[in-house]
């Protein structure tokens, strides 16, 4: 009887950490989402940007205001409203799937933040697409002859997500 008892308690732990765990990746996707979307508000509506201005805040950082009308690094660029549609379809599949993914892990609260970084970084582009018809980036990289693309905070989110999932697979565990 004491076993039986003991197996139920685990049970309910077990449940409990796992609701725990999705409340806490469900708070980081919104955090995320909002931050994303704050920042692209504040570079459209208060800043010089919009008129083709850059914004120097550090000598390896600026500001600079671009149309990523593609997918990561700009790749697959889309002007037509078909190819558009495509890529809002595409991520939007994308995020459910994520989510289903997100749902089903059970006890792994860094890969269910991770994920919760890669959906809400998901979530702020897609909205973009939809509204603007391409995702505002504004973040500059660049040293001396060095330059990196122009990117925002979901792409950000998106890269330690899917960092934190790598570190997470590779991660030695006790048995």
């Amino acid at each position: 009887v004491a076993r039986a008892g003991g197996r139920r308690m685990t049970a309910m732990s077990n449940d409990l950490r796992t609701r725990r765990t999705r409340l806490a990746a469900l708070v980081v996707v919104l955090l995320t989402f909002i931050a994303d979307q704050a920042s692209k508000y504040w570079v459209l509506n208060h800043t010089s940007l919009p008129d083709g201005d850059r914004i120097s805040v550090l000598p390896v950082f600026d500001f600079v205001l671009t149309w990523n009308m593609g997918i990561s690094y700009g790749l697959f660029q889309q002007h037509e409203a078909l190819g558009r549609w495509l890529l809002i379809g595409l991520t939007a599949l994308a995020t459910v799937l994520l989510a289903v993914w997100l749902w089903r892990s059970r006890d792994r609260l860094i890969a269910s933040l991770a994920l919760a970084l890669i959906i809400g970084g998901a979530l702020g582009n897609l909205v973009d697409r939809v509204v603007f018809g391409g995702v505002v980036d504004f973040l500059y990289l660049h040293y001396g002859s060095f330059s990196w693309y122009v990117f925002n905070l979901a792409d950000c989110a998106i890269v330690a997500g899917v960092g934190a999932l790598l570190y997470e697979s590779l991660r030695l565990r006790p048995h």
